[in-house]
């Protein structure tokens, strides 16, 4: 009989798995699972080939786009040629550490410098989504037991905002997911060193993750307060000054990142995002103003939608954990924000709270039987699996079985093309799902961009015109970046300054300079 050792409030006990302590009729193909490391990483695996299929089919789609896909491939193929990341589809000569503060990226340069392709990017996501995978199905499959530990770590792997996230271009929000996961299941496992090693790098990722470190390390200062009565084994430290320590480092970061770093590096000299809180209304100040900021806060119901979502792949258990309250500094800022993008549960902002809450779910079934005897337990675990089965069928993992997901559109190849015929350094002004096909091999800017009083109605060509435009009328993303008014504007526009045509066919447009 396997068993495993935990303390608790300071005192140390031992504890058998439950998987094991209630043998039943699925004893036997229980003992039949791998141990929790060749299950953590066989899942991981798993994860990573499913992942990286899904993505590069729809890379081959063309289901991209230069936002947000090409832009980091320009940040990235700028870091692997030893330059700053400045990135053309953002406007010209933008550095991207103006937008977000994510230098973690550079790590990614070595790899792109050896495989030059916007898909390298995408297989290095998938890498490191499905990576997050393994330090909990291993921590569910010692705490709780090898049947838990399969639930955990698949429903985690198919979990909506995993997937969302994976499947839609490539962020930088990637490497804080498994950063997340190992820093989470260390908390989980009060191994409060290891959780402030995992979890210091946030920093480096995006400068809002700097309240996720202080989250962490009030939650260590927390637990330390807990156990102030029980002195702490021979030679360990007490954990309240690491928790506080890391607190004032999240924070300080966080705030540093924002109002000196990015205003330092952004072409307006300022931070971008501020536009996006809110700052109508009475003052929050008084009683008005809270109760406006509250009614923002949970109005329109795509939020409440949003939590649900959040809570529904654990069965609700996870929100009798603590460790869950991490997900509250980015919560916090999405859901006061005005952009209805960071309320709707089909972007990838998600991705970062998946393994926060399944941390979570195995805490209350690991420390609370109280909450979750073991018939509980498995009626969680089938309500989680049932419920991440039905959002597997709307979310992009049905990809896989679907025949129209693995042949190439007709439009598709008529944009392969087309595009060929732009030869290799070229600078190209592109539409929004034409750029990441071009970013690894030329310099790309978008099509709307151009001069003149009012930015939002270009009335001149950029002051470096491109060799080459091109547009694809049939663009999904008519709105942003590229309003269509705008885009017809500047065709016109380059039409009248001698820009030939050399191609149009199935909508999409190639003009050359000259």
């Amino acid at each position: 009989m396997v068993e495993t050792a935990e303390r608790t409030r300071g005192a140390w006990f031992t504890r058998i798995p439950s998987d094991r302590r209630f043998p039943g009729p699925g004893t036997t193909w229980r003992r039949r699972l791998p141990g929790p490391r060749a299950m953590g990483w066989t899942v991981t695996a798993v994860f990573f080939a499913v992942y990286t299929v899904v993505s590069v089919l729809r890379n081959d789609r063309m289901l991209n786009a230069g936002y947000d896909l090409g832009i980091f491939e320009q940040a990235i193929r700028a870091y692997a040629h030893g330059k700053a990341p400045v990135v053309e589809l953002k406007g010209p000569g933008f550095n991207l550490l103006g937008d977000h503060f994510h230098p973690i990226l550079a790590l990614v340069a070595p790899v792109y410098r050896l495989f030059p392709s916007a898909v390298t990017l995408l297989v290095v996501q998938a890498a490191l989504m499905a990576l997050a995978c393994f330090p909990l199905t291993r921590w569910a499959h010692r705490a709780v037991g090898p049947a838990t530990g399969l639930a955990v770590g698949c429903g985690l792997g198919a979990s909506w905002g995993l997937v969302a996230g994976v499947t839609k271009d490539f962020h930088e929000i990637c490497f804080a997911v498994p950063l997340l996961a190992f820093s989470v299941t260390a908390l989980g496992q009060r191994r409060w060193w290891a959780a402030a090693a995992w979890s210091l790098p946030l920093l480096l990722v995006k400068e809002d993750l700097g309240l996720t470190l202080a989250a962490i390390g009030g939650y260590i200062a927390w637990q330390a307060l807990r156990e102030r009565h029980t002195p702490p084994p021979a030679k360990r430290r007490s954990p309240l000054l690491l928790g506080a320590t890391l607190a004032l480092i999240g924070a300080v970061g966080t705030a540093v990142e924002i109002l000196v770093l990015l205003p330092a590096m952004n072409p307006r000299g300022g931070f971008d995002y501020w536009q996006q809180m809110p700052d109508q209304g009475p003052s929050p100040d008084s009683l008005a103003g809270l109760l406006s900021l509250g009614l923002h806060l949970f109005w329109p119901p795509m939020k409440w939608l949003l939590l649900f979502m959040l809570a529904a792949p654990t069965a609700f258990l996870g929100l009798r954990s603590p460790l869950t309250l991490l997900c509250v500094p980015t919560l916090a800022w999405r859901l006061l924000a005005g952009n209805e993008h960071y309320w709707q549960p089909n972007f990838h902002y998600n991705a970062i709270l998946m393994p926060l809450v399944f941390a979570g779910l195995v805490d209350v079934l690991h420390r609370r039987p109280d909450i979750a005897p073991p018939l509980r337990r498995r009626k969680a675990l089938a309500f989680s699996a049932t419920f991440t089965a039905i959002t597997v069928a709307v979310y992009p993992l049905h990809d896989l079985v679907l025949p129209s997901a693995w042949r190439t559109p007709a439009h598709v190849r008529t944009a392969e093309r087309l595009l060929a015929r732009i030869p290799d350094g070229a600078t190209v002004a592109s539409s929004n799902r034409l750029a990441p096909m071009l970013t690894g091999r030329t310099t790309v800017s978008l099509v709307c961009f151009g001069t003149g009083p009012d930015p939002a109605a270009p009335t001149a060509l950029p002051a470096t015109p491109p060799d080459w435009v091109v547009s694809d009328q049939h663009d999904p993303t008519v709105k942003t970046p590229c309003p269509v008014a705008q885009t017809h504007r500047m065709l016109r526009l380059y039409r009248a300054h001698g820009y030939t045509q050399v191609a149009e066919q199935d909508g999409i447009t190639v003009l050359r300079r000259g």
